[in-house]
């Protein structure tokens, strides 16, 4: 169950987060970035892949010129429909505060493995190729985001 993680965390009674279903990917991969103004402001990355959107917290924002990196925190996989989600999560829930869109796009997957993800991004706001790599010593979870040199 993908999207299990997801729906233990939330009480669809309190929230207007989408519960999501199970929906197979599209034929042209997207992408969106909300901005969340949560206990800590941060940006949510997240990438369409195999019927869900996985999703990686960026607490610094997506980095926009070559060679600058930022942590990125692997969260629980989210249903497709959170890429047109906006609105604000109430007090007492998880991820209380409010969300909303700050780019969004395709993306083109060049590499997908477990400690290494590359993709060209053709967003509003970000375009290029961007890589996402394991920070193994740091945790599981911890991974680099880095705005690649385009060539």
């Amino acid at each position: 169950m993908p999207l299990e993680e997801y729906r233990e965390k939330r009480d669809f009674k309190k929230t207007k987060e989408p519960e999501g279903s199970e929906d197979k990917p599209g034929d042209h991969p997207s992408f969106v970035i909300q901005e969340h103004d949560a206990s800590h402001h941060h940006f949510d990355l997240r990438l369409e892949r195999e019927g869900v959107l996985k999703s990686w917290a960026v607490p610094k924002g997506i980095p926009k010129k070559s060679g600058e990196k930022r942590l990125a925190v692997a969260t629980e996989d989210h249903p497709l429909e959170y890429a047109g989600f906006e609105g604000t999560i109430p007090e007492g829930e998880y991820g209380a505060g409010t969300v909303s869109i700050w780019d969004t796009g395709l993306y083109e997957p060049l590499v997908w493995e477990e400690d290494k993800i590359e993709v060209v991004m053709k967003g509003d706001r970000i375009k290029g190729r961007y890589v996402l790599v394991r920070f193994k010593s740091a945790g599981e979870k911890e991974w680099l985001l880095l705005k690649a040199k385009e060539e």
